[in-house]
């Protein structure tokens, strides 16, 4: 088996159009492709994404970044934890999303003007194997923690000669 990279990026938002709305305004996502409702029974639920039986996909909308990066979110209903906050990073299953960007500082500025709920940064870390990086943590509308990344180089854990 030959994993070449990453396909895409899925996870789950309480309302999808709130999500369309901030990926595609503020991180210029433009939509591909949706699926609308799917009409699965319950055992294919379960037995295929791991989810209560009663719970359906209302809407799966595959979002493009500049970068070709493609994120699929899932809007679910049916399911009785559906409205359980996000996971925090600290938390086993917690996670975050960064997205790069030139100027770590400007774009959080962009984000702070539109009200996004924006951590302390950016950062810049100094010294050791991710020196020169930029970073900060924020939080979409629905609590998921993104995080925005500046480098001169790609991220690609071997540090520079």
């Amino acid at each position: 088996m030959s994993i070449q990279g990453l396909d895409h990026i899925g996870f789950t938002v309480p309302d999808l159009e709130t999500a369309t709305a901030f990926l595609t305004a503020l991180f210029g996502a433009e939509v591909v492709m949706e699926t609308g409702p799917l009409d699965i029974d319950g055992g294919f639920m379960s037995r295929h994404l791991g989810v209560p039986p009663e719970t359906r996909i209302r809407n799966a909308r595959f979002l493009r970044l500049a970068d070709g990066t493609v994120l699929e979110v899932f809007e679910y209903g049916g399911d009785p934890g559906r409205d359980d906050p996000p996971k925090r990073n600290s938390q086993p299953g917690g996670f975050h999303l960064a997205f790069r960007t030139q100027d770590a500082h400007a774009a959080a500025a962009r984000l702070r003007a539109a009200g996004v709920d924006m951590l302390d940064g950016p950062t810049l870390i100094e010294t050791g194997p991710l020196a020169g990086l930029t970073w900060i943590y924020f939080r979409a509308p629905w609590g998921q923690t993104f995080e925005l990344v500046s480098s001169d180089r790609r991220l690609d854990y071997n540090p520079p000669d």
